[in-house]
């Protein structure tokens, strides 16, 4: 199945038992911390683990999701009535109703298709008020993560919430121009196979620059991990803070 981890009720439950607080949910929480009570977007919001902190912590936050058994565990967590959720994507979003726009996990890279970037960019910079900032992240394809994905290296074992137990791993299946096709397997206690496949775009520094300036963005900094390292020497990220820029956008 494609994207089962996100669609899949069973899936998302591994997901979100793999999917644990880090440093990169400390790294977006403080960059819309910086706007008191700000209007949050979270688009790509998944199972709702930084969309609820970020209204916890006195936000208006907007979780915008396309998978229904992601967002109905989003919607069970605590404080999740905090939340206005959302099920759709980026065309859903009203025009300059947002101070910030956080795109997490990874989210930009699963728009693999250069039109659909353009597009979901468009629809962000519509929905952010002039000057509002936008925050993703991607992984930087000069560190060829995805050669990690292999059944050896990336075999871990996930504990789920009642306590069982199910192994997991990677194989990447297809590699070209940027674009990576890959395969999370799953094995359940029960004797339950799961497969789940993906594909993800891998875009390069100057593209993503390039992209969000004909957006009318304006990018302020990338960092190269989740403590402001320098692209290169962090965590093998592109981790980018823009703004929306002065021009009138288009509806």
């Amino acid at each position: 199945m494609r994207h089962g981890e996100f669609r899949h009720h069973r899936l998302v439950q591994v997901y979100d038992a793999e999917c644990q607080w880090g440093p990169d949910d400390d790294f977006f929480r403080a960059v819309v911390d910086e706007t008191p009570a700000a209007r949050v977007l979270d688009l790509g919001c998944g199972t709702g683990r930084l969309t609820v902190a970020l209204a916890s912590a006195g936000h208006r936050v907007t979780g915008v999701d396309p998978a229904a058994a992601s967002l109905a565990a989003a919607r069970a967590r605590p404080g999740a009535e905090q939340v206005t959720w959302i099920e759709g994507t980026s065309a859903l979003l009203p025009s300059r109703a947002f101070d910030v726009a956080v795109l997490t996990s990874h989210v930009a890279q699963f728009v693999v298709d250069d039109a659909e970037w353009t597009r979901t960019l468009a629809d962000l910079r519509r929905a952010l008020v002039p000057g509002g900032r936008l925050v993703f992240d991607a992984r930087d394809p000069a560190d060829r993560r995805w050669e990690r994905w292999n059944p050896v290296d990336s075999e871990r074992r996930v504990t789920l919430p009642d306590g069982g137990e199910v192994r997991a791993w990677t194989r990447v299946t297809g590699v070209r121009d940027g674009v990576v096709d890959f395969t999370h397997h799953y094995h359940f206690a029960d004797g339950e196979d799961l497969v789940s496949s993906a594909t993800l775009r891998f875009r390069t520094e100057a593209e993503l620059r390039s992209s969000l300036t004909r957006a009318d963005f304006v990018v302020d900094r990338v960092y190269g991990g989740w403590r402001h390292e320098p692209v290169g020497h962090g965590d093998g990220e592109f981790v980018v803070i823009a703004h929306a820029g002065s021009l009138a956008p288009v509806f």
